[in-house]
């Protein structure tokens, strides 16, 4: 996944220290660790070799006057090889034509010409300039924080900055800082004007543009493998990947010992794409000897996050430990695109299209900060075919009424419709949807919930969440969950927004657990 850390300013002392907070990254980025001294400022690159895994491509690089670091995958960057052909290319990493896009066309204009999944720094000394950008989703992790003397520095997690940095923020996605501010350089979930597609063209398009997004994420130096969890989503990206690979595709589903429920229908899937495929099955105790760790590593006290990301992560470390995968491949983002169980609920389509766009704009702090975070702290790089920038634009611009559209009870109808054919069996595609969070088991949940109901009394519980004004835990598995955060992070919690939850305004939604579980509408899920 790779990990960066830059310090802007000019004071040997924090640099020093920065220099050592940066190798608490280092997970991200185990194949090689660079630190360039800058005229002003320092730069350190944890690399994770995917493309030209030779010396070439390790990072920061240096073209005359521009340094940059770039934690990213860029998919258009032949195109941008070959429309620089004049360039003195000394890698074939994917992130080295940057470096010319950025002297040809600036910081904001070079953004938004990029096709990926990006976080990256330049210094300009002939600016005498830090300059920044994020790709639109947030699906590479990057923060930025201001120390005491006011000097700004990023990183590609939290921790790198927390005991140098005064303030802690996320850095915005979709948006660039040009040496003294943000701008926004996109809004992905903004309509302009919907399409006037037919349904049949809108089939069409979305299996167009998903397969599109799986076939960039297959360039890779190092074997790719996939999470499969046996839902819809997980189970497209495979079936696509399955289809332009020579050999079978790598698969690994888990589920924990007493009571796994997506591993049967992962290996449903696994058998019908002929796949190589792995189950990984945890216990009760490697829930709870992984918790605060786990919390530590992916940097929030959301609910719904922390309970999905115990089965992302033990699969992941076992991944890193047992096979020589370095690419996963993952099925994050579809939700927020097409609906969660809650969205059933939505009051008009109107009101379905806010909370995709809202949902969309949020990701980094929730789904795909968990992707980010369980991958990388394996030594893993996390792709997201439903994040492609094409593909989103096109299914947030497909009127809404169509998506809410229903084949009876089931939603979304305009996917599963998009992949009729041979690609999955039946009863996967149109199977109901489950929560991940519960998948892996829902005995995990209930184990969780349970210990936190023993570790507060109830006055306890009101005592101590009331000293929390920022996302007040609600739940004593919430506030379990805060407590760790503040002994890891104490002050940060407000890079994470507030909890994970349904839009409560609506009916049925109104509930005090993220999981859905909890809704009227759950019905076979998950059975």
């Amino acid at each position: 996944m790779c990990g960066f850390t830059v310090y802007t300013g000019s004071d040997e002392a924090i640099k020093l220290q920065i220099a050592h907070e940066s190798y608490k990254i280092k997970h991200r980025g185990p194949d090689n660790s660079h630190a360039l001294d800058l005229p002003r400022g320092w730069m350190m690159f944890h690399r994770l070799s995917i493309m030209d895994t030779s010396a070439a491509g390790n990072q920061p690089f240096v073209y005359n006057n521009v340094h940059l670091t770039c934690n990213g995958e860029i998919f258009n960057n032949v195109a941008l090889r070959c429309h620089y052909a004049h360039f003195p290319f000394k890698s074939a990493s994917d992130c080295e034509p940057i470096l010319p896009l950025y002297l040809d066309k600036g910081i904001e204009k070079m953004a938004q010409s990029l096709d990926g999944e990006f976080a990256l720094v330049i210094y300009d000394s002939k600016l005498d300039k830090f300059l920044a950008a994020r790709d639109p989703i947030g699906i590479r992790g990057m923060f930025y924080g201001y120390t005491e003397a006011g000097d700004i520095c990023f990183a590609s997690e939290m921790k790198a900055l927390h005991k140098v940095c005064k303030t802690v923020m996320p850095f915005p996605p979709g948006h660039y800082f040009d040496g003294d501010s943000f701008h926004p350089y996109t809004d992905i979930a903004a309509v302009e004007k919907y399409s006037n597609d037919t349904d049949e063209q809108i089939f069409g398009k979305i299996n167009e543009l998903l397969t599109k997004g799986v076939e960039k994420r297959l360039q890779s130096d190092v074997p790719v493998g996939f999470l499969l969890s046996g839902g819809l989503d997980s189970s497209l990206v495979c079936a696509i990947a399955a289809r332009m690979t020579k050999h079978p595709i790598k698969t690994f589903a888990i589920g924990i010992e007493d009571g796994p429920i997506d591993t049967k229908y992962a290996r449903r899937v696994a058998d019908y794409l002929g796949s190589d495929h792995t189950e990984v099955l945890f216990t009760k105790d490697d829930i709870f000897n992984s918790l605060s760790h786990l919390i530590y590593l992916i940097e929030t006290y959301d609910i719904t996050t922390i309970r999905a990301s115990i089965g992302m992560y033990l699969i992941c470390k076992y991944i890193s430990e047992k096979t020589d995968i370095k690419v996963l491949m993952t099925g994050e983002i579809s939700d927020e695109l097409f609906g969660y169980k809650y969205t059933d609920y939505a009051p008009s389509a109107e009101a379905f299209q806010e909370e995709a766009a809202k949902r969309v704009r949020e990701l980094y702090m929730y789904d795909v900060l968990r992707a980010d975070r369980c991958i990388s702290s394996n030594g893993l790089e996390a792709r997201v075919p439903f994040g492609d920038i094409d593909f989103v634009k096109y299914v947030m611009s497909i009127r809404p009424e169509l998506k809410t559209k229903r084949q009876g009870k089931m939603g979304k109808y305009l996917l599963r419709k998009a992949f009729e054919g041979n690609y999955l069996p039946d009863d996967i595609l149109w199977r109901e949807k489950a929560a991940f969070s519960d998948a892996v088991g829902h005995s995990s949940v209930e184990y969780l919930k349970a210990f936190a109901e023993r570790f507060y009394s109830d006055e306890e519980f009101e005592q101590k969440r009331s000293k929390y004004t920022h996302a007040q835990p609600f739940t004593k598995e919430s506030l379990l969950y805060r407590e760790i955060f503040e002994q890891h992070f104490p002050g940060r919690a407000t890079t994470i927004k507030d909890f994970w939850m349904p839009n409560k305004e609506w009916a049925n939604c109104n509930v005090n657990d993220p999981s859905a579980r909890v809704l009227p509408n759950y019905g076979n899920s998950g059975i």
